[in-house]
């Protein structure tokens, strides 16, 4: 019937047969591509299936927190699966009609032939039923909503938007219903105006209306409206960075740190870190690479009980990198130079005569000035080790440089895949695209391929759902060289929990410390949390990959540290969310930054530093991470973070709030007090026309007692004849740019340092230390220390003799000697006198008559009482 069906053109555009072929092409096409997304994720569906219940609810809906974490998201990609499979069955079937002319386009429009009506309007009501179920799913979404003041549905989103998004819902489905009604009544039009109509009330409902409530409702009156909201956002942001943990106290900042103070602290002062990584890095480079094919990647820092005394120390593996090698040959990267070998180490606080560091470990085989054994140095896999290379093969392996010699070596770990078989030999050229592979005659029965050898590939490669940790470090545990590697899960559906920097993360646990062998390969995961729900889920799709904590070797566990990359996150988020008052926070009256320090004439944000200190309340010294905070826009400080590292405290954080009505000085401020000193700005104006590049360190803020001293080390560095410009330089900071980095899987590129002026050394030439109002620069921190403090050295006996009261800078000396009785004397009346003596100059220039006038009464005292104890003598 010509009424009903378009007539057909004389000349088919495809013929029968061509439209078949055509629509199998096509059908291949569509299901390759959806079978390649669906597989690419396979970890939707074994999280949606093994999911582990979290703690807690969120307040909307009532629903686990799970739901959110595994189950959303995998009910989101299912919507999308079948979205894109309903879109394209609607484009075939379209097409189809068009080539058979039930689809005809005319001068009036399209004209549809009624078995094209009735199927498309099916196609139609699939897909508006998919529709109302997206609508569905979007109610969810609200809990991730940054419409109001905090993250999160605020009240517009639960009181107007989550109900147009019902609205919508029903208003789909009825859409729907009449779609697939058309199908008796074929009516032409009808499919247009429902779309039509509901696009319209898309809109009005879920866009137009809710904009409208939100500016006319909630904005005027935004605290009250939205003051539970953001409670929420505040309660389950804090849970979800593992901030609500946080033990807080007071910090009381004072002014009365004293010599005595400092000696109670000797391990602290003893391990102050005064080598940053990167010019300590370049001094590595000049005296220990030896080789031109060695390199050092980075410098990490760890602690060691080292002939009996906890030692805070800096170490870097010696590894060799394929672009390294003076000549790239296939047999050299695949076969001779096959692994690294030993590190260097030293302490974070000794210099020579020369201004560079006292080495512990050095050289190479490595000499040890300590006792730590080291009986396997070589490393196969690493950080900088890349590409596979074979071993067992008829060619020895160079293990290391001896004069003029090389000494060789063979394989003899059990790490790698044999290798003994022509197909063998073929899949792996195959894979690597490498037919020297197979083409080559050093292979024996023994050989093996050890692929896979960086440690973030190696570590992808196993689980690549984890997160990891930007720096992996190298630890001695039994004489063998093992990394500790980090790893996280996170997740950025976690409700109401504010995102990091806006990415993609709004839940991290460092849930996993991996360990791996730097000779075989071997890979351990140690559950380092054994609650976390994301976490309990993977072990329950992989049951035999991850061991607990407590089968870690206690060796190895020794050396477990706190990460900077979960710190630096944690310590960005708390500077907002340590505000639990929803007043204060809506108006951001307490909002705390990471503070500034000075990098040449550029503001750097700080970074984490790791030191050995003894904590408010606690016993003795621990490895502690810490960082300052500022309030926001001012440069003072108010407080610090701590994340302790030993065991049986490891994980715990800890904030010291500095009293608000106390000024205290911040880094930045300090730095300007650097600056401002005449004599410091001196010497640098001398360093510099005497032709030498002036690299002034991290400044670190460093706690004792209940005071802060400022420690910041002073380089200098032969300039290179093509500068032009003079003045003071200083070495990019290891830590973050402006803002902290998003985590991600994808590892940033690794930072290393212009080899352009490699042959510059860095010596560490002065020490500049910062208490009160002392800013005193010296030739070592014991110097600067005892400039500010007076003499550190412990009291000594009795019979002793004490030393003279003061010199011009306010240090003690040692006296004259007399031939009065003060051997006699007691050496202790002397210390306190001097002190307190001290104390009243202190006071004097502070204008602090009362004090002044206190501690000379102090002084008396002592005074009076060394002379009855020399009458008692007499």
């Amino acid at each position: 019937n010509t009424t009903q069906e378009p007539s057909e053109p004389s000349q088919p555009f495809l013929t029968d047969e061509g439209l078949k072929y055509a629509l199998i092409a096509m059908g291949v096409l569509f299901t390759l591509i959806s079978t390649l997304v669906g597989s690419s994720r396979w970890d939707l569906f074994l999280r949606y299936f093994n999911q582990q219940p979290f703690a807690e609810t969120e307040p909307i809906f009532g629903k686990n927190i799970g739901f959110f974490v595994f189950s959303l998201p995998f009910l989101k990609f299912i919507y999308g699966w079948f979205l894109v499979s309903l879109m394209g069955m609607t484009v075939i079937a379209a097409f189809i009609y068009y080539m058979r002319h039930a689809i005809v386009s005319e001068e009036g429009g399209l004209r549809f032939a009624d078995c094209a009506k009735s199927h498309l309007s099916i196609l139609g009501g699939a897909l508006l039923l998919l529709f109302a179920y997206r609508y569905w799913l979007k109610g969810f979404d609200l809990l991730f909503s940054s419409r109001g003041a905090a993250f999160g549905a605020n009240y517009t989103d639960v009181h107007v938007q989550l109900w147009a998004f019902r609205f919508m819902l029903f208003a789909a489905i009825i859409a729907a219903v009449v779609l697939v009604a058309n199908v008796r009544y074929r009516h032409e039009n009808l499919p247009l105006i429902v779309v039509g109509s509901f696009i319209g009330a898309m809109l009005l409902i879920s866009v137009i209306t809710p904009r409208i409530a939100q500016r006319l409702i909630v904005e005027p009156n935004e605290l009250e409206q939205d003051r539970k909201y953001i409670r929420y956002s505040i309660k389950y942001t804090r849970q979800a960075y593992n901030l609500d943990g946080i033990r807080e106290s007071e910090f009381a900042a004072a002014d009365d740190l004293t010599r005595q103070d400092l000696r109670d602290n000797d391990l602290t002062i003893q391990n102050i870190r005064i080598w940053d990584k990167r010019p300590l890095l370049r001094t590595y480079e000049q005296l220990q690479e030896l080789r031109t094919y060695y390199t050092f990647h980075d410098v990490d820092e760890d602690r060691y009980f080292i002939d009996g005394k906890y030692r805070q120390v800096m170490l870097s593996a010696r590894e060799i990198p394929v672009s390294e090698l003076p000549k790239r040959t296939w047999v050299n990267e695949k076969l001779l130079y096959t692994h690294g070998y030993g590190f260097t180490m030293s302490p974070v606080n000794q210099i020579t005569s020369q201004g560079l560091p006292e080495l512990f470990i050095k050289d190479i085989p490595p000499v040890p000035s300590i006792d730590l054994e080291i009986e396997r140095p070589e490393i196969y896999y690493g950080e900088r080790t890349n590409g596979y290379i074979i071993i067992g093969t008829k060619e020895e392996e160079l293990d290391y440089p001896r004069g003029d010699k090389n000494v060789r070596t063979r394989y003899q770990g059990r790490g790698g895949v044999p290798i003994n078989s022509l197909l063998r030999r073929w899949a792996f050229s195959s894979k690597f695209f490498d037919v020297k592979l197979l083409l080559t005659n050093y292979l024996t029965e023994e050989s093996r391929i050890l692929l896979n050898r960086s440690l973030y590939q190696r570590l992808r490669t196993i689980a690549p759902f984890l997160y990891y940790d930007e720096d992996p470090y190298l630890v001695v545990f039994d004489g063998k060289l093992h990394w500790i590697q980090d790893a996280y899960t996170i997740t950025n559906t976690y409700p109401y929990s504010a995102r990091f920097e806006g990415g993609n993360l709004n839940y991290i646990r460092n849930s996993v410390k991996i360990v791996v062998s730097a000779y075989d390969g071997k890979v351990t995961f140690y559950v380092t949390d054994e609650v976390d729900p994301i976490l309990l889920t993977y072990r329950k799709i992989f049951p035999k990959l991850f061991v607990p904590l407590s089968e870690m070797p206690a060796g190895l566990k020794a050396h477990i540290r706190y990460p900077k990359d979960l710190f630096k996150i944690q310590a960005y988020m708390y500077g907002l969310y340590h505000m639990q008052d929803v007043q204060v926070f809506y108006n951001q009256e307490d909002l705390w930054t990471i503070p500034y320090e000075m990098y040449s004439d550029k503001k750097q944000l700080m970074s984490p530093y790791y030191v050995t200190l003894k904590m408010p309340d606690a016993e003795k010294e621990e490895f502690v991470l810490i960082l300052p905070f500022t309030p926001s826009d001012k440069d003072n400080m108010i407080g610090w973070m701590a994340a302790r590292s030993d065991f049986p405290h490891y994980g715990e954080l800890l904030v010291y709030k500095i009293p608000k009505k106390k000024l205290v000085f911040g880094p930045l401020q300090v730095e300007a007090r650097i600056d401002q000193q005449p004599e410091i700005s001196r010497e640098f104006t001398l360093w510099t026309q005497r032709g030498s590049r002036v690299i002034r360190g991290n400044l670190l803020v460093i706690p004792i007692e209940n005071s802060f001293i400022y420690v910041e080390p002073v380089y200098l560095e032969a300039r290179r004849e093509e500068e032009q410009q003079p003045g003071q330089a200083q070495m990019q900071p290891e830590g973050p740019p402006e803002q902290p980095q998003q985590m991600s899987r994808q590892r940033r590129k690794p930072r290393r340092p212009d080899r352009s002026d490699s042959a510059a050394l860095p010596e560490l030439k002065k020490v500049i230390v910062a208490y009160g109002d002392k800013v005193v620069m010296k030739d070592n921190l014991q110097d600067a220390l005892e400039a500010v403090f007076g003499s550190l050295k412990e009291i000594p006996s009795e019979q002793e003799i004490p030393p003279a009261p003061f010199d011009k800078e306010g240090g003690i000396l040692s006296p004259p000697s007399t031939e009065s009785t003060v051997s006699q004397v007691s050496r202790t009346e002397v210390y306190n006198a001097m002190e307190h003596f001290q104390k009243a100059r202190e006071a004097m220039r502070k204008g602090d008559w009362a004090t002044m006038g206190k501690e000379l009464d102090e002084v008396e005292k002592g005074l009076q009482k060394i002379m009855e104890l020399e009458e008692g003598r007499k």
